[in-house]
């Protein structure tokens, strides 16, 4: 089923505290990251098919925040037992096929999803300098066919934030599948 993000975010709102287990084996909090002008956090999935469609734009965009040293942060908290395409152990594995350049984050309890009210893969939220909510919005304007991308939305917003500027004030939601949450 698909859903899309609520069509007025709580732009300015903080970024919520978070420490989650990495497939690489290392917990990771957003606390240990600093001095950025633009920080991307995901919510994701390995089973959702509105992820499989751009999950190469995803690992593009990911080589051009690190190579531009900003950070970008995969969270998936999907039920695993009755979604167990979305367990660690599958994480693990779907992170080193596509060998993402970001931290792929385990959401095993739901309460970071729930701390930033995410409602579907892929849910973006990028926060700016000060860690406030930026842009929640869609990828691009073609979710399943990457030749008839026109207009790299979530990019043009990372671009405005690094030259300091705010993005647009008009964000077209994400849409994907919704966040599989436990019973």
């Amino acid at each position: 089923m698909a859903v899309s993000t609520p069509e007025n975010p709580d732009l300015g709102s903080s970024c919520p505290p978070f420490r989650l287990p990495n497939v690489n084996g290392n917990e990771f909090s957003i606390d240990d990251i600093q001095g950025y002008k633009a920080l991307l956090v995901m919510f994701i999935c390995n089973h959702c098919p509105y992820v499989q469609a751009i999950e190469d734009r995803l690992v593009e965009l990911g080589q051009y925040m690190k190579k531009l040293g900003q950070p970008m942060i995969a969270i998936c908290s999907n039920d695993a037992v009755n979604y167990p395409d979305d367990s660690f152990e599958k994480m693990k594995v779907k992170a080193t096929q596509k060998n993402y350049p970001f931290p792929y984050l385990h959401d095993e309890s739901q309460e970071v999803a729930k701390a930033f009210g995410a409602i579907c893969t892929p849910d973006f939220f990028l926060y700016d300098s000060n860690r406030k909510l930026a842009y929640r919005g869609r990828l691009d304007d073609s979710w399943k066919d990457p030749s008839k991308v026109t207009t790299e939305d979530l990019k043009m917003a990372i671009d405005y934030l690094l030259k300091d500027q705010t993005p647009e004030t008009k964000q077209i939601p994400s849409m994907g599948c919704s966040i599989k949450w436990k019973s």
